[in-house]
């Protein structure tokens, strides 16, 4: 039962996850599932991670662009927030701690 919940827990976090790292600096798809290997909650694979990187980028909240590199190593496509994908993620940012309030609120009322 526990797992459950876990993985609905990661379904609704992934997206913010996601916008949180690029914001950082333009990831890659293969990128982003090692980096989110880091946080074991947020762990997730490539199947999952691609589909929401074209929704993202369908929804305007990220562009793509492809980046040559050295040592032999394929093209790989970036991706970076847009105006707009910056202006979602500060909202995410407000709701998500709008929950996190809610939820230690919830925890200190009897």
């Amino acid at each position: 039962m526990n797992e459950d919940w876990i993985s609905q827990i990661k379904r609704g976090t992934l997206e913010y996850a996601v916008l949180l790292q690029i914001q950082k600096s333009d990831r890659y798809g293969y990128d982003l599932v090692q980096s989110m290997e880091d946080f074991p909650m947020l762990t997730t694979k490539e199947s999952t991670v691609y589909p929401l990187l074209r929704r993202l980028l369908k929804s305007g909240y990220l562009d793509s662009y492809w980046k040559d590199n050295s040592d032999g190593i394929p093209p790989r496509k970036y991706y970076r927030l847009t105006s707009l994908g910056k202006e979602y993620l500060s909202k995410l940012d407000k709701d998500w701690k709008l929950l996190v309030n809610n939820i230690e609120d919830l925890r200190r009322s009897e």
